[in-house]
């Protein structure tokens, strides 16, 4: 087996593999594919396995940024990881795997996410569940009834152009609101989705909003707002179509403020697909990740990662000010597999580690300092 870069001329096996691993793909989505994947195969970004001339295996490595308590830092989505069918059962998932997890460290990736499509898989490799991607559906009369904030709040359409503002306004967004797992796409991938025909997109001074009708009925991809006024202008937006659109399905933080402004709320209709984490790189993601600035942590933690080897080991971990690092050392402390310590990093709570035994070792002191420097609701907005 050898595992190397795709380029152009490998698309058409790639497409073919795409198919017998997801389904059909029609005409418009095929161009639209194109459009996301040709730009990237220069980067090594997207890499396939081969058995001789033949393409038996394939997976992309999306350049994103993620923010973690609000600070933002390199996270390689894991997405389009097929294997041919016939090859299945051999291998060779484990393989183009493993050659993701080394190419990420080399790109600089320090996390890693991805929604899996079978959770055995990455888990064997590292990857553990973390956070949710959450879907509530809603009145759209009762987006209406919040109301416009009045002139305070200037909205204005979207399109490519705007893609530069956009990426500003989110990072300001996610770190004013000490956000943890929500990600961000790069200019060029940006300025795609904004010149999709069939989307309606809006952007104000702190906060945006994308949206779709979907048979009669309102999809809201993004509505991100960084104050109340303009979470009310946003979603009052949405809900001058309820003359026609019923219902709103809108993808939203675990604590979206919507939620806290609507008059009447009894119950939720919420759905969640779940997402994966690993860390890639210990002591970058540490440095790079926030912490509460209240919190003063300095303890050992010892982590074992057959794949990246690297992060094996004994690290002390010092946090304080709202910043962490880890350096090489001894002695006793909690033991984890990369598995419970990407789920500790994504907020997964200690006592939840040690009962489904991804920790063992370390003091009662131990997991409450732990607890106290990694918590967060996880969530991501985008689905890759």
């Amino acid at each position: 087996m050898d595992i190397r870069d795709l380029t152009v001329d490998d698309l058409d096996a790639v497409l073919d593999n795409r198919k017998r691993a997801f389904g059909p793909i029609s005409g418009s989505d095929i161009e639209t594919w194109r459009g996301l994947v040709v730009p990237v195969l220069p980067t090594g970004r997207y890499i396939g396995a081969f058995d001789g001339p033949r393409l038996i295996a394939t997976a992309r490595i999306n350049a994103f940024t993620q923010w973690w308590h609000g600070r933002p830092m390199p996270m390689g989505g894991v997405a389009s990881v097929t294997v041919a069918p016939e090859d299945r059962g051999r291998g060779v998932g484990r393989a183009i795997t493993q050659a993701v997890i080394e190419r990420a460290a080399e790109l600089g990736d320090v996390v890693s996410a991805l929604y899996p499509a079978t959770t055995p898989l990455y888990r064997s490799m590292g990857w553990e569940h973390a956070g949710g991607l959450t879907r509530v559906t809603l009145p759209t009369e009762a987006l209406r009834g919040l109301d416009a904030a009045g002139p305070g709040v200037k909205l204005r359409r979207m399109g490519p152009d705007d893609a530069p503002e956009l990426i500003a306004t989110i990072g300001r967004i996610h770190a004013a609101t000490r956000a943890s797992g929500p990600l961000c796409y790069d200019e060029r991938t940006w300025r795609l989705w904004l010149a999709e025909d069939d989307d309606f997109c809006y952007v104000a001074d702190d906060g945006f909003l994308i949206y779709r009708w979907n048979s009669g009925d309102i999809q809201v991809d993004n509505c991100v707002a960084g104050s109340e006024a303009t979470a009310r202008a946003l979603w009052s937006l949405v809900g001058t179509a309820s003359s026609v659109a019923k219902s709103v399905t809108a993808v939203v933080e675990p604590y979206d403020p919507v939620l806290w402004l609507l008059r009447e709320r009894s119950k939720d209709e919420i759905r969640q697909t779940r997402w994966m984490f690993r860390v890639i790189d210990l002591p970058a993601a540490v440095a790079r990740r926030g912490f509460p600035a209240g919190i003063s942590v300095d303890t050992v933690i010892h982590v074992e990662d057959p794949q990246r080897p690297a992060n094996s080991g004994a690290w002390r971990l010092e946090i304080s000010s709202g910043a962490g690092s880890v350096s090489p050392s001894s002695g006793a402390g909690p033991a984890f597999g990369v598995r419970g310590l990407s789920a500790l990093f994504a907020g997964v709570p200690m006592a939840t580690l040690r009962r489904a035994g991804l920790v063992t070792g370390g003091s009662a002191e131990d997991d409450e300092a732990l607890d106290a420097a990694f918590h967060c609701a996880a969530y991501m907005l985008d689905y890759f």
